[in-house]
């Protein structure tokens, strides 16, 4: 069969791919509670993607079907009870690969102490006011002591942002405009505007769980030599094929294991650490030491959606930040709904970027560090024999304890269901092929630097 004959074949296949529902259970009481997931209709029958809770906190998740004429509660809480037996801890939920399996941390966050640290929540947005209100919306609803939100309206081309923010939140909101276009230079303007010990970073399209900035802010306190924490992004939505299809190979979750990654004890199985920063988190949850984010220089402004390279920003702090001593704790209790990308293009462009920043972060890391470069050459053999085994892996179907599986009723497995689509892997290497061509590109664009550490307090009109 031809490449372009595949393609087509791959496309029908992702044509008949259905939509999938959003659910919550809470298995605290002696009956469970099912819930809708966020902006989602109450669940019916069909397919349902569902995280499961316990005392209010995520414990994992797992893909079941609600027979016609059934219980939607009965039929899921089963399953899940189920799951759990067979010990796989409410299902679906998988340690975040390499790092230490870390509950110390977490049981510090638990137990009685000081509360978390001041927190600054910055968010980056251009011209998305509609979905941009309804993540304002659950940041302000956050059970926090004490907090400030501050949005960065990237390169607007109109007013539509800070009419919103000025119209519907008035005082509880900052808005600062950057006018140069980058997601990593919108993050150091507000890394420069932020008051908070801590700064938290998240998406405009997605919806915050009401204790997400309390759990991923809490570990800073209960652990001083913690430099980032990162959260649980799952679906808000599971409608169109895409959306489906990139949540069945893991899509932006990092597993229900609590984990620490030490500079000082790498992980033995992650042959690049801490070059592989994928398995740590991703830009839509984390959180940093302020003072240790300045210190590194905020983010790179040659990288991130926005700029040639496409991406990598976050991947970025995570290994400026490891490669300076400072530890990076994984959490599962801080979770956020995303909003996955709709169509096959969206899909697409996705691949190419996550592929392009892949390797532009690196070019950044090796470029602004390059003491780092010994290091590195001596990890990628190894790396480069790891990486080919999970590409592999992934364009059979089988992508491993990390998609809306492991299995629904019946032994339906969701990832042998959908494969991932041969064109997208061909896709994310070209991407990585352009990387570092971007990141040289978008560093010119910027003068040939990456500029000087964002610094304390604020600056007028959101400028460096």
């Amino acid at each position: 069969m031809s490449r372009t004959a595949r393609t087509q074949e791959e496309i029908r296949r992702f044509l008949a791919i259905g939509a999938v529902q959003i659910a919550e259970l809470d298995l605290s009481g002696e009956e469970a509670v099912l819930r809708p997931g966020p902006g989602s209709p109450p669940v019916t029958h069909g397919e349902v993607f569902l995280l499961v809770r316990r005392d209010g906190l995520p414990v994992g998740t797992l893909l079941g079907r609600v027979p016609e004429g059934a219980d939607p509660t009965k039929v899921l809480a089963a399953l899940a009870r189920q799951t759990q037996r067979q010990g796989d801890g409410g299902g679906g939920g998988s340690g975040s690969g390499g790092g230490h399996e870390d509950d110390t941390v977490e049981a510090a966050v638990r137990s009685a102490g000081p509360p978390p640290p001041f927190t600054s929540v910055v968010v980056a947005t251009r011209e998305r006011a509609g979905q941009l209100a309804r993540a304002l919306d659950s940041l302000l609803a956050q059970d926090h002591p004490r907090f400030e939100v501050v949005v960065v309206d990237n390169a607007p081309v109109t007013d539509e942002t800070r009419d919103l923010v000025h119209r519907k939140y008035g005082e509880r909101v900052r808005c600062v405009r950057e006018p140069v276009p980058g997601l990593a230079t919108a993050h150091n303007t507000g890394l420069a505007h932020a008051l908070g010990e801590v700064i938290a970073f998240t998406d405009d399209d997605v919806v915050a769980d009401v204790r997400w900035l309390t759990e991923l802010t809490a570990p800073f306190t209960a652990d001083p030599g913690l430099g980032c924490a990162t959260g649980l992004i799952l679906p808000a939505r599971l409608r169109t094929p895409a959306q489906v299809l990139l949540e069945s190979h893991g899509g932006f979750a990092k597993g229900f294991t609590p984990t620490t990654y030490d500079p000082r004890e790498p992980p033995r199985e992650e042959p690049l650490f801490p070059f592989t920063a994928g398995r740590f988190g991703s830009g839509a949850n984390m959180a940093f030491r302020t003072g240790v984010l300045r210190a590194v220089g905020g983010f790179d402004p040659a990288t991130g959606a926005g700029t040639p390279a496409r991406g990598g920003d976050d991947l970025y702090g995570f290994v400026r930040v490891l490669a300076q001593g400072h530890r990076l704790h994984y959490t599962p209790r801080a979770l956020v709904w995303h909003h996955h990308r709709e169509t096959w293009a969206d899909l697409e462009t996705q691949a190419f970027g996550y592929g392009a920043g892949l390797t532009a972060y690196l070019t950044a890391v090796l470029v602004d560090r390059p003491a780092l470069l010994p290091a590195f050459l001596a990890r990628l053999p190894r790396g480069l024999s790891h990486a080919r085994g999970l590409s592999a892996v992934r364009e059979t179907g089988d992508a491993g304890n990390t998609g809306i599986g492991p299995a629904a009723p019946g032994g339906h497995d969701a990832r042998s269901a959908h494969p991932w689509p041969r064109r997208l892997s061909r896709l994310q290497r070209r991407g990585m092929l352009y990387g570092p061509l971007g990141y040289l590109r978008a560093r010119r664009a910027a003068g040939g630097t990456t500029g000087r550490p964002p610094s304390g307090g604020r600056t007028a009109g959101g400028a460096r």
